[in-house]
């Protein structure tokens, strides 16, 4: 039967695999429809729809990392300037971590974050920054080489840790601090393995952690080893050569990133 060949029953059309006859008969082909219709918008700020921008923001990031190979990701602070010492120290990071085999990511934007991609581009390396939608950002820095932008910070969370063999904190805020204890988080609870955890600044970084000891653990809410997770240094080269060795444990224990990449420089 043709498309609108009339039957016995009346005309008939077919919608995909489904014959219409009679009253359910429509002279409009589907394609007419959504391109005709101009309807109500509001339905662009429903939950439904939300959920489907949620799983698009992971289809992104899955889809543009996957091939990243090895990474560790480097936070601090947006406000750090290029005239302050930790700027040099991240910019000096990102390129230490290039040299001794691992992508660079980021938050992507100024500061800590633009002098760690900056140290990564600069050597050669893969800078990655993964943005996120915010009302006061000016979006990735010119250093980031693979740029995914969000706006669940949930999904680019996913993304830092799924795509990171560790994490490298400088001083910084809210923000800052947030990521970090993700981390402690997942560690502590076995959800990420030889995934070390190193905080560069002893000056800015000692009085939370006597706070910790004294606070945290003097009165039972964490065990003795919670604090091994945390590696304090001042020292690059030092998080370099922790970076390393925990990739080869990560490899004896058959956790491999997946990805072909050349013979890292071990760092002296």
């Amino acid at each position: 039967m043709t498309e609108q060949e009339e039957s016995p029953e009346g005309p008939s059309r077919q919608r995909g695999r489904t014959t219409m006859r009679r009253a359910q008969y429509e002279t409009s082909t589907t394609d007419q429809r959504l391109l005709d219709t101009r309807g109500p918008s509001e339905w662009v700020h429903t939950d439904p729809w939300r959920v489907l921008r949620i799983q698009s923001e992971f289809v992104e990031g899955f889809g543009s990392l996957a091939e990243v190979g090895p990474a560790i990701a480097v936070f601090g602070s947006a406000r750090t300037g290029p005239e302050d010492p930790m700027y040099d120290v991240a910019e000096r990071l990102g390129q230490d971590l290039t040299e001794a085999g691992f992508a660079v990511i980021t938050g992507g934007g100024p500061g800590v974050m633009e002098a760690a991609n900056k140290g990564a581009f600069e050597s050669g390396g893969v800078s990655v920054g993964l943005g996120i939608e915010l009302p006061f950002e000016t979006g990735l820095n010119p250093y980031v080489d693979v740029g995914v932008n969000f706006r669940y910070f949930f999904a680019r969370k996913t993304m830092f840790v799924k795509y990171s063999q560790g994490f490298v904190v400088l001083p910084g805020g809210f923000g800052t601090f947030d990521e970090l204890f993700e981390a402690l988080t997942l560690v502590q609870t076995g959800k990420v393995t030889s995934f070390p955890i190193v905080l560069m600044g002893t000056d800015y970084w000692s009085g939370l952690l006597d706070w910790l000891r004294g606070s945290v653990l003097g009165g039972g809410k964490i065990s003795d080893t919670d604090l091994d997770m945390i590696t304090l240094t001042d020292d690059v080269d030092e998080v370099a050569r922790i970076m390393v060795e925990a990739r080869k444990e990560r490899a004896g224990r058959g956790h491999g990133d997946g990805v072909p990449h050349p013979e890292p420089h071990e760092p002296e």
